[in-house]
């Protein structure tokens, strides 16, 4: 059975700063500590966290909006991911939407967008970002 993931979170700072941690292959690597395979052509391959997170870009909306293809092994239907940046009165309201999420591995998914993902970006950032359930 396949689940969906949907969260807000708050960092400290602009969308356009955060689409730049995000799809920069250089500042990936500041932020996560790993080096990242990352390009803003549709249909690019991607890699982050030392193959752990690996997948196609689907389409990019710079300052706004990413959405990208994750794999897992070999799961037919991949996991589509769309982060939506808002602009919040504290910086950036991250969206982050992920469907198909194959139940094994829904609870590692989710912890690691909280403990991983948006930790390392927070840090990055500073400040502390916020969870919006």
């Amino acid at each position: 059975m396949k689940k969906d993931f949907k969260k807000y979170y708050t960092l400290h700072a602009s969308p356009e700063e955060v689409y730049l941690a995000l799809t920069n292959p250089l500042s990936i690597h500041l932020w996560s500590g790993e080096e990242a395979k990352m390009s803003t052509e549709p249909g690019s391959e991607f890699s982050l966290w030392d193959d752990s997170i690996v997948g196609r870009n689907l389409e990019f909306e710079p300052g706004k909006k990413i959405v990208q293809q994750w794999y897992f092994g070999e799961e037919n239907e991949d996991s589509i991911v769309t982060i939506k940046l808002h602009e919040h009165r504290k910086g950036t309201s991250m969206e982050v939407r992920q469907s198909n999420i194959p139940e094994e591995f829904y609870e590692d998914i989710t912890t690691g967008w909280d403990d991983t993902y948006v930790a390392s970006l927070d840090e990055f950032f500073g400040e502390g970002s916020d969870s919006e359930d």
